[in-house]
């Protein structure tokens, strides 16, 4: 459910209904689940260099071609899934991207099984606390630093302190939205 008379963060597209969905009951909302942190994950690490928009448009998309986001299927894809990946146009088509989802979903397996949950993982990092910074003032922080540097030490790829900032904020570890927002909770 929207709410039209609501004032939301400036990055908003009012003209699109699935960007205004996904900052109106999902965006800053805190997540434990698993499955749907997992999803985050991938999809952000398809917004390197993008646009969050995009990836959001081709949301639907990349449930479909990924299997619904199951790790432990995306763990098998093998070269004839890769080629059928980079035919869909309905995704974001690259190669490296990709590559990257498929080892980071066995990385992603591999911490669930370490810490029982991903989300315990993000805990370790983050805390119990929701971390109020609003959108604008910063695309990193010490906090998406430190779990950046882990996952990539743990050989996960597009997880950059930028990409991870952003993660932070769509699974409501940190809330974002804007001084500006009726959202800001």
């Amino acid at each position: 459910m929207t709410y039209p008379e609501r004032k939301r963060c400036r990055w908003v597209n009012l003209k699109n209904p699935r960007y205004v969905a996904y900052h109106d009951t999902e965006w800053g909302v805190p997540v434990q689940d698993d499955h749907t942190l997992y999803e985050l994950l991938i999809l952000e690490s398809f917004q390197a260099g993008l646009s969050w928009e995009c990836v959001l448009n081709k949301r639907d998309a990349f449930r479909r071609a990924y299997d619904d986001f199951d790790p432990e299927k995306v763990v098998r894809y093998d070269e004839q899934k890769i080629a059928s990946l980079l035919a869909d146009p309905g995704l974001i088509r690259n190669r490296l991207k990709i590559l990257a989802s498929i080892r980071n979903s066995r990385i992603f397996l591999e911490i669930q099984q370490e810490y029982g949950s991903f989300y315990t993982y993000l805990k370790r990092f983050a805390g119990n606390d929701v971390i109020v910074e609003p959108y604008d003032l910063q695309t990193t922080s010490p906090l998406s630093d430190a779990i950046s540097k882990d996952l990539y030490k743990r050989g996960m790829r597009f997880v950059g302190s930028t990409i991870i900032y952003s993660y932070l904020q769509a699974v409501g570890i940190i809330n974002g939205h804007g001084t500006e927002c009726d959202f800001l909770r």
